[in-house]
């Protein structure tokens, strides 16, 4: 029989198989996570007619003769490139913005996956489209995440409650002016100025409360002005003894006294004011200031909050895959983190469907980690990762693989058109 009608054959099986790849590509050209796949064709064994001879005696070598025996698929490689980003709004969308897996459980296997299509089930699980647990953390009571422990199932504690937390420290911005009103010569008469600012105390009941700053020197020239802050409940006098600290200001910025190395009020004694505050209140005020303009200080941010409940499913995701839930006292906490998981050789995963990969002998163990971390991608939150298909490319592969294909049937035919006419010389 002709050689050339098994490579023919070869040829058909090859270019059915690239039609078959090309075909997947374009069918998933908008499945979430996709990654194309692409076929690398290589020669089989040649046979030699004529083996390689050596110079000698003054005659040149000669070369090997060898006749091909046809062509197979070397490989089926997928590309991993990344995807575009399709905003959906939605805050259990994640789309993985680099290298990276996101990790599934089904059943007692880690599978791997770029579709970042998730949901709370109804007992708070996060879990994708197909059911399957996603893997990470659970954060602790304190919106702790340990990501040194083995990832786990995630779950969203609906119910759970926070305890009330009293207010200790403040932080105060803003300027305190340095201008006297018109026919004022000693700033110790000038009318405290008051900031006030809402404090819970121990029960998590709000309690508003108003600092009160006076000018205590009398010489407005000076390099150094002395304040005398008095910490009352707002509307009300406050106790005997008052409440007090001292701040400084040098050449419009407050003095830091060693070995502090920020600006700082202390309040000792708060209690007194109300029953269930804490009895110290610290007060940063490293950035007030006293220059010339309005007095416009105020309270830029305090910790303390009232009791609270998660009673809803109102989380968002950061780039760093910590889901972050909101409590009924507008409070919000860390809840849990995503895992991410990066492999040696991607390209030896092997497809398992519903847009999954599992890890084989040639990719790798499973590298572990939170986003952003060891060369890992960040989540971005809202949006998918659609398919990395490129349509143009896989038109193009289609004509290839068709004319491809008429090719190597023309040599089955020709091959056979021969065989005719040596049957025929028998007549």
């Amino acid at each position: 029989m002709l050689r050339s009608l098994y490579s023919g054959i070869s040829g058909l099986h090859a270019h059915q198989q690239m039609m078959d790849v090309t075909g997947n590509n374009i069918a998933n050209v908008n499945t979430v996570g996709f990654k194309a796949s692409s076929v690398q064709f290589q020669d089989t064994l040649s046979q030699i007619t004529g083996a390689a001879g050596a110079p000698q005696n003054g005659q040149a070598g000669t070369n090997p003769a060898q006749v091909g025996l046809g062509v197979r698929n070397a490989s089926i490689t997928s590309n991993f490139s990344q995807g575009s980003a399709q905003a959906t709004g939605k805050a259990g969308d994640m789309m993985i913005q680099g290298d990276g897996f996101f990790i599934t459980r089904r059943g007692n296997e880690e599978l791997y996956s770029r579709a970042g299509s998730f949901f709370f089930d109804a007992n708070g699980m996060l879990a994708t489209a197909t059911g399957d647990p996603v893997q990470g953390w659970t954060a602790d009571e304190d919106g702790v995440v340990n990501p040194a422990a083995k990832p786990d199932d995630i779950k969203m504690p609906l119910g759970k409650s926070i305890s009330p937390v009293a207010t200790s420290t403040v932080e105060m911005k803003g300027n305190l002016t340095n201008d006297l009103p018109e026919g004022v010569t000693d700033p110790t008469t000038i009318p405290a100025i008051e900031i006030p600012f809402k404090a819970f105390d121990k029960t998590g009941n709000p309690v508003s409360l108003s600092a009160k700053f006076t000018r205590t020197t009398a010489d407005p020239t000076a390099s150094i002005q002395d304040w005398t802050v008095e910490l009352t409940k707002s509307g009300e006098a406050g106790p005997t003894p008052a409440i007090t600290a001292t701040i400084q200001f040098e050449d419009g910025k407050p003095v830091v006294t060693p070995p502090a190395t920020r600006a700082s009020l202390s309040f000792a004694g708060v209690d007194t004011i109300a029953p269930n505050l804490s009895t110290t209140l610290d007060v940063d005020a490293n950035d007030l200031t006293m220059f010339h303009g309005l007095s416009e200080a105020r309270v830029s941010d305090s910790n303390g909050n009232a009791a609270g409940t998660l009673a809803s499913l109102t989380y968002t995701v950061s780039d760093t895959g910590q889901i972050v839930g909101a409590f009924s006292n507008g409070q919000k906490k860390v809840l849990g983190q995503v895992a991410l998981a990066t492999f040696k050789n991607v390209n030896g995963l092997e497809k398992t469907g519903d847009s999954m990969w599992r890890s084989t002998v040639n990719s790798g163990l499973a590298q572990i980690g939170t986003p952003t971390s060891a060369g890992l991608g960040q989540v971005i939150s809202g949006a998918l990762e659609m398919s990395n298909v490129d349509l143009a490319q896989e038109f193009t592969n289609l004509v290839v693989a068709q004319r491809g294909f008429q090719a190597n049937s023309r040599i089955i035919t020709t091959s056979d058109e021969l065989l005719q006419e040596l049957v025929s010389m028998k007549r």
